[in-house]
């Protein structure tokens, strides 16, 4: 049940907007009479999205929930859903509403996506989480909503979600919120895709394109995948044959990981790629990033420049080739770089995560 109470403030609706109360309300009808959690994939947002409807305080009826709630200092979880009404705005939950035990819903959204170039030194994907709850403003009937947004990792759920905060995804404070606000747009849509929600009239649109990621996985998935990031310069033969190898491992899963990355190590190996730890120095990314581009490779950068530091500066020199850096993510203290034509790196980060091959920009 959509529990709701009034909004003190504003009405925060634009009808033009995904981001608006007729697209929210019609994922919520979803979420509420079909099915109330899911995890999918959207074409450019790393790993899964997961969407969850849940509420106060019937989410929150189990005994960790519960050791949470008292180690936060508050007695039930009505005290931790007036805490958030505070946040964003909106009248408390009675002690007489508390006595009815009314059910008071929300939407959690989370996803990953890339940091800024500066956090991108120390995280290689960023996570988001959006809390959306639903008011009236001016009004007997539900018709708003509003939104609560954290960074962090809920470990301890009830810890997390009290340390959100409102946000205007209109005005984001931070370069990551502004990142993570303008992908909420795209999986928002992706959301209305994945649900087959006809999206209202009037809306604005941000993207004109299926999103999910709904490809099959075949040897010739493989074989582009090859392709793109050889540039193209690889034995067809071997081509086919190491497809046939990776796609092998993949339809063997999770449970085979080791031997998949053995795999793609293998198959890396095979084209030119630079193996690196994680501290090199200008001299070597030039030898070695020439070497694989078959041409000299030289570049400006500030003295006692290093590593990722120096990433911005390949990357304009390569650009001016039409070509960019990327790396194959080993999970360890090590690189293994490989360059990419740049009209092709959008779909090698698509291809990445339908193969499970993954592939980082830097």
């Amino acid at each position: 049940m959509k529990d709701f109470f009034s909004n003190l403030f504003g009405r925060n609706n634009d009808p033009k907007s995904i981001v608006s109360f007729d697209v929210m309300d019609a994922i919520y009808t979803k979420l509420y009479n079909e099915i109330n959690n899911f995890e999918f994939k959207i074409q450019g947002i790393h790993d899964t999205v997961l969407v969850n409807l849940y509420s106060f305080p019937g989410s929150f009826d189990y005994k960790e929930a519960q050791d949470e709630i008292k180690n936060s200092g508050l007695k039930n979880a009505y005290g931790v859903l007036n805490e958030l009404y505070k946040k964003i705005d909106i009248g408390p939950v009675t002690e007489e509403q508390m006595l009815q035990e009314l059910e008071f819903d929300y939407i959690h959204i989370q996803f990953y996506t890339e940091p800024t170039p500066e956090v991108k030194k120390y995280l290689k994907h960023v996570l988001h989480n959006f809390v959306i709850f639903f008011c009236c403003t001016n009004s007997l009937e539900t018709n708003d909503f509003k939104i609560l947004y954290s960074g962090g990792h809920f470990i301890n759920y009830t810890k997390g979600i009290l340390e959100t905060q409102s946000v205007d995804i209109k005005d984001p404070k931070t370069d990551i919120q502004k990142i993570g606000f303008k992908e909420f747009e795209k999986v928002l849509q992706g959301i209305c895709q994945y649900l087959n929600i006809e999206i209202p009239e009037g809306v604005e649109l941000p993207f004109h394109e299926n999103l999910l990621l709904d490809e099959e996985v075949t040897v010739e998935t493989f074989e582009e995948f090859i392709k793109l990031v050889s540039r193209g310069d690889i034995d067809e033969k071997f081509a086919k044959k190491e497809s046939k190898k990776l796609l092998k491992n993949f339809k063997k899963g999770p449970e085979n990981y080791h031997e998949s990355v053995e795999a793609h190590w293998a198959f890396f190996e095979s084209i030119d790629c630079w193996n690196s730890d994680w501290k090199f120095d200008p001299e070597d990314a030039e030898y070695f990033i020439s070497e694989m581009i078959g041409e000299d490779l030289n570049f400006n950068y500030p003295e006692e420049t290093y590593s990722h530091d120096l990433f911005p500066y390949i990357q304009t020199a390569l650009g001016k080739r039409d070509l960019e850096l990327m790396t194959y993510d080993t999970q360890g203290d090590n690189y293994l770089f490989f360059v990419a034509k740049k009209e092709d790196v959008g779909r090698i980060l698509q291809l990445s995560e339908l193969t499970k091959i993954e592939i980082n920009q830097l």
